[in-house]
């Protein structure tokens, strides 16, 4: 259709320069000429920057081709759509966890269940195909899962029942060929979660009292396959003991895999932004997070004992440690330090701290020199690092430790237990802390391993911790901070939109995840939150009827989204360019050309005159 006498393209790109996104894409269905300067790329710069309200001074996505594009990926292809809420759980689901190839995930919950979806039925919905209930081993909930890495095992993580100041956990492994259980291995405290190292291994934590708020952690590397022929052959070894003070203790361990060279998946980083800031003039505010209703999300209100037949005889002093939300009304963490407190004077307590850390100097290894160099050409590109939650100040876990781990210590092959305990440094050393300024409440990697996203409620500015028993209080806001492990530095400005409102004696985890583009996370708002990592932005808010404890995208399908509440239910997402896909009706055939056809025919009667021997 063409219009009556043409208004000059400049003229029409004024127009379209003052006018929403929306009403600039249904004016463009006009005209041939409108239509044309609907598409202009410096109108749609403008609308992106003005809608998003993302500073100038941050460059496109170098991956982007147009900021037509740019704008219509970060409207369109968001998984802020529901459609499906799995109701199988009956109580509070804690966590979730995708398959690496993204064809199942799992799913733990306060009904002491683990459950397997599958994601490829020809329907596009989403189906239980299995259920195991951990009760008959007496544990009380189920609260973490992870696949290995070629999606054969599944590790599931538990806390034991039993008295309300016990902090046993264990770490149960699941053949996913058929869904036996291969291996039981004890978790104390059991917020560690636990962890798969490779394939065949995963890590464990356990914990010694040695003071009234000294401890001791100690990282045990153990195999899935328990079940071996010879009694020779070592399922189990110790990876790091480590000393803590001021009633901390080691907690929530993840594995990195580090590349030395690599194209990272986050392509601008917090130094760049700050210098264009200044370039400009620009300054630094605090950010105030802007949320992008899409249409499309729904509503907005909405012991010692020793334990002979554990080989690692691990079971010390009962502790409770802060985790996911437990039934108990106490302080889910702090029964023994408060008991062995109860009676000691401040002074007492402050000597002890003193002489712990001065015998730590004295029986603590040296960090690893190796830490910070790089690769030896004979040990690959990449580096393992462990990486765990921790404290030195108070028992909130404010601090992320780090430790490198060298290829002779990924197996269970090797010296049996004792050999090492009679050197003088029987502790480890953290290579590298992150001190977060605030409690720590979620952890998660980006599908590179190249950037650490931590959750975390920060702690009052310039605030000084006297009494490691009393941390100062904690914002309502939820900070996710990102680390890049490559420069082991804070790389971008906190993000911010979603809130948590328990004390800092009853904080929980709330799990995050990250895929190629997008970072979402729960929140005790009872809603998920979704953010751009590329321009920092909050682009979805996704409702439930409760807090929001995980979130998980796919791996394979990152506008694919799943959150988890304690109001019981899963809740599947999807982009809205992915529900029109689903339900646009389905193309009819094409029809079939008549000359193929006959030249195919033709061809066919040619070959069958030239065996019979016809010309």
């Amino acid at each position: 259709m063409e219009c009556g006498p043409a208004l000059p393209d400049s003229l029409v790109l004024e127009i379209f320069l003052r006018l929403p996104h929306d009403a600039v894409l249904r004016a463009g269905q006009t005209c041939r000429q409108w239509l044309a300067v609907s598409r202009d790329e410096f109108l749609w710069r403008e609308l992106f920057y003005s809608y998003y309200r993302i500073p100038r001074c941050v460059p496109r996505h170098p991956a982007a081709v147009s900021w037509y594009r740019e704008f219509k990926r970060l409207f369109d292809c968001i998984p802020c759509v529901e459609v499906q809420t799995l109701r199988e759980h009956s109580d509070q689901v804690l966590h979730l966890a995708f398959s690496h190839r993204g064809h199942r995930f799992s799913s733990c919950s306060k009904d002491c269940t683990v459950k397997l979806w599958d994601t490829e039925r020809p329907d596009g919905n989403i189906s239980l195909v299995h259920s195991s209930s951990m009760r008959q081993f007496n544990w009380g909930y189920t609260q973490f899962s992870q696949f290995n890495a070629d999606d054969s095992l599944l590790l599931v993580s538990g806390v034991y029942l039993g008295p309300h100041h016990s902090s046993s956990g264990e770490i149960a492994v699941i053949s996913l060929e058929n869904y036996t259980l291969l291996s039981r291995v004890r978790n104390k405290p059991y917020d560690v979660f636990g962890c798969w190292l490779n394939e065949t291994h995963l890590i464990s934590g356990n914990l010694h009292w040695i003071g009234n708020m000294t401890s001791c952690s100690v990282l045990w590397l153990n195999k899935a396959f328990q079940d071996i022929e010879s009694e020779n052959v070592n399922v189990v070894k110790r990876l790091f003991k480590i000393q803590n003070i001021n009633a901390s203790t080691i907690r929530t361990v993840m594995v990195a895999h580090c590349r030395r060279h690599d194209n990272p998946d986050l392509l601008l980083d917090y130094e760049a932004q700050s210098q264009a800031r200044r370039q400009k003039g620009l300054q630094q505010q605090q950010h105030q997070p802007l949320l992008f209703d899409l249409g499309t999300s729904g509503s907005e209100e909405e012991d010692e004992e020793e334990d002979e037949e554990d080989e690692r005889q691990r079971e010390a002093k009962s502790r409770s440690i802060t985790s996911a939300r437990i039934p108990q009304p106490t302080i889910s963490g702090l029964e023994h330090v408060l008991h062995s407190c109860k009676n000691v004077d401040q002074t007492e307590l402050g000597i002890e701290t003193q002489v712990a850390q001065m015998m730590g100097r004295l029986h603590t290894k040296a960090p690893d020199p190796s830490f910070n160099e790089p690769s030896e050409p004979s040990e690959g590109e990449d580096k393992t690092y462990l990486l765990f939650t921790t404290g030195s100040l108070t028992y909130s876990p404010h601090q992320i430790g780090i430790k490198l781990i060298k290829p002779d210590q990924m197996t269970t092959s090797g010296p049996v237990l004792g050999e090492e305990r009679s050197s003088e440094e029987f502790f480890d050393s953290l290579d590298h802390v992150i001190d977060i300024h605030g409690h720590i409440i979620g952890m998660g990697l980006s599908p590179d391993h190249r950037y650490l996203y931590v959750n975390s409620r920060a702690w009052p500015a310039g605030c000084v911790i006297s009494d490691p028993m009393a941390p100062p209080p904690i914002a309502e806001e939820i900070d996710l901070h990102v680390i890049d492990l490559k420069s082991l530095r804070e790389e971008r400005r906190s993000l911010r939109a979603h809130r948590a409102f328990t004390p800092n004696d009853e904080c929980f985890f709330i799990f995050l995840d990250v895929s190629r583009d997008f970072v979402a996370s729960g929140a005790e708002d009872k809603h998920g939150y979704i953010w751009d990592r590329h321009y920092n932005i909050c682009l979805a808010r996704l409702a439930h009827d409760d807090v929001v404890n995980s979130v998980a995208f796919s791996p394979a399908d990152q506008e694919l989204l799943l959150s988890a509440s304690d109001d019981s239910t899963i809740k599947v997402w999807r982009s809205p360019r992915m529900v029109r896909l689903a339900q646009a009706p389905a193309r009819p055939p094409r029809p079939r050309s008549l000359l193929p056809s006959w030249l195919s025919r033709n061809k066919n009667s040619s070959s069958a005159g030239s065996v019979n021997g016809k010309p």
